[in-house]
């Protein structure tokens, strides 16, 4: 079996790159990245004695939450940072959308019903009237035709 124990050291605030990587949702190579492009301060310490901090936390949270509102990230590095001393919310996660099913018939060319699942179909009949009904009346126009 394999058991992971994860500790952050909230007495000092630390954190190493996996437990900031782990708690901001993407890897360590993203953390590096962000880096390397100045979106994410530099790790605090030297050597083997790298930390992050709350705030590296609350950037990179930030800077999470601007590309997923679809900002690219010559937007957000182009954008002031906000305050260290105001902490920044953590990223709601999105709400999944509602799911329902449905049905799709094709009535004639360019003309669809879609009906909930929870709705009963009439008999094959009564369809065949809808459809030659559709057919008849909601004929895609033509050149000259009004």
């Amino acid at each position: 079996m394999l058991y992971i124990l994860w500790i952050v050291n909230d007495e000092q605030g630390r954190f190493s790159i996996d437990e900031l990587a782990d708690l901001g949702g993407v890897s360590r190579r993203t953390v590096r990245y962000y880096v390397q492009e100045g979106l994410l301060p530099a790790p605090l310490g030297v050597g083997r004695g790298w930390h992050y901090d709350q705030s590296h936390l609350d950037r990179l949270l930030h800077v999470k939450a601007e590309q997923e509102a679809g900002r690219s990230l010559d937007d957000i590095r182009a954008r002031p940072t906000p305050p260290s001393g105001r902490r920044q919310p953590a990223a709601t996660p999105p709400r999944p959308l509602p799911r329902s099913t449905w049905r799709r018939l094709e009535l004639g060319p360019g003309v669809e019903l879609h009906v909930a699942h929870d709705i009963k179909l009439p008999a094959g009949s009564r369809l065949d009237e809808l459809v030659e009904w559709c057919r008849r009346h909601l004929s895609r126009n033509t050149e000259g035709e009004e």
